[in-house]
């Protein structure tokens, strides 16, 4: 018998989706007034500054996000992913802080 791994916090859910749907008011929504993406260390804070990023560098270069793995501790989830689209392609960890109904931030590394 396999076992459904848990479902994703919902903020984390709504923002993978958005991604792979191609829609970034969805996707910025997903994260708080000063919510940040910290994209290898450059880190954008606000949603003006995650749409720049995004426009440029995510969801601008048509972002699909194939999820592998996930894990959530506390307000913490991780989740491994094939990264694909018109951009970086290859396997990415996303970890997401979500103390709130909203995302605090999402860090992109290895």
């Amino acid at each position: 018998m396999t076992t459904s791994p848990p479902p994703l916090p919902i903020p984390v859910a709504a923002a993978l989706e958005a991604a792979n749907a191609g829609n970034t008011e969805d996707f910025l929504a997903a994260f708080a007034d000063d919510g940040a993406v910290d994209d290898w260390g450059r880190v954008f804070r606000g949603r003006e500054e995650i749409r720049g990023w995004s426009d440029a560098e995510f969801i601008g270069k048509q972002v699909t996000l194939e999820v592998t793995a996930t894990q959530t501790d506390g307000d913490t989830t991780t989740v491994t992913a094939q990264v694909g689209g018109n951009g970086f392609n290859g396997p990415s960890t996303f970890t997401f802080h979500h103390p709130s109904p909203r995302l605090a931030l999402m860090r992109i590394t290895a």
